[in-house]
């Protein structure tokens, strides 16, 4: 008999990650499920699925950071996305760090198939939603204006839980390191970015897919 696909899920809406799952679950075997990026990263070490299906905004790490992470850890390891955010950058993004897809929630029900059919093959697939039947490798270089990465990967993690409205001292616990560390990256990301308040870097996080936009 042939083993089902190992599937590690990851939102931060409960009943979201339980309708995927029983989607899935007649062709996949959902191995675990996670609501944040930090929770994602464990389970993906103790789990060893074979895709993670992922949001983009999650708290404490979002879907792109930890993508990034995941895929260092485990480069074999494949991820597709599955959002609401319709930003091609951000999709293009996402496969350059790693991804093997990128999907919308609004998406149908048969691409979420096909696109872990097509990670699993070691193929890339991007929803017909955002190529708009643009082949490929164009809708990837047509995605110029994707993000000059000038933060490193634990300014970034500074910045979202900053943004998310931790203090420096919850920031500190959860990164493991002091609060006189914090307050470093705080400033030199802010040097960085050119910005001189709180509220423009928590507009620079709204922009890049860190935090999930207020409705």
């Amino acid at each position: 008999m042939e083993r089902l696909p190992r599937i590690l899920l990851a939102d931060d809406h409960t009943m979201l990650l339980d309708a995927f799952k029983r989607l899935l679950e007649p062709r996949c075997e959902v191995v675990g499920t996670a609501c944040d990026g930090r929770a994602l990263i464990d389970l993906a070490v103790s789990t060893r699925p074979d895709v993670i299906v992922l949001d983009i905004s999650m708290p404490g790490l979002n879907g792109i950071d930890a993508c990034a992470q995941i895929h260092q850890k485990m480069p074999g390891l494949r991820l597709v996305f599955l959002t609401v955010n319709e930003d091609p950058d951000i999709a293009a993004e996402a496969i350059r760090l790693g991804a093997s897809g990128y999907l919308l929630k609004s998406s149908a029900t048969a691409e979420l198939f096909t696109a872990i059919e097509q990670a699993l093959a070691g193929k890339i697939y991007i929803t017909p939603l955002l190529t708009n039947g643009v082949p490929l490798a164009v809708f990837l270089g047509q995605a110029t204006k994707a993000r000059v990465e000038k933060l490193t990967t634990r300014q970034r993690e500074v910045l979202q839980l900053f943004a998310e409205g931790h203090l420096m001292k919850e920031i500190a616990d959860i990164l493991h390191v002091s609060a006189r560390t914090v307050a470093f990256h705080k400033y030199a990301i802010m040097e960085q970015l050119g910005v001189r308040t709180s509220a423009e870097l928590v507009q620079y996080a709204l922009e890049h897919g860190m935090l999930k936009k207020r409705r």
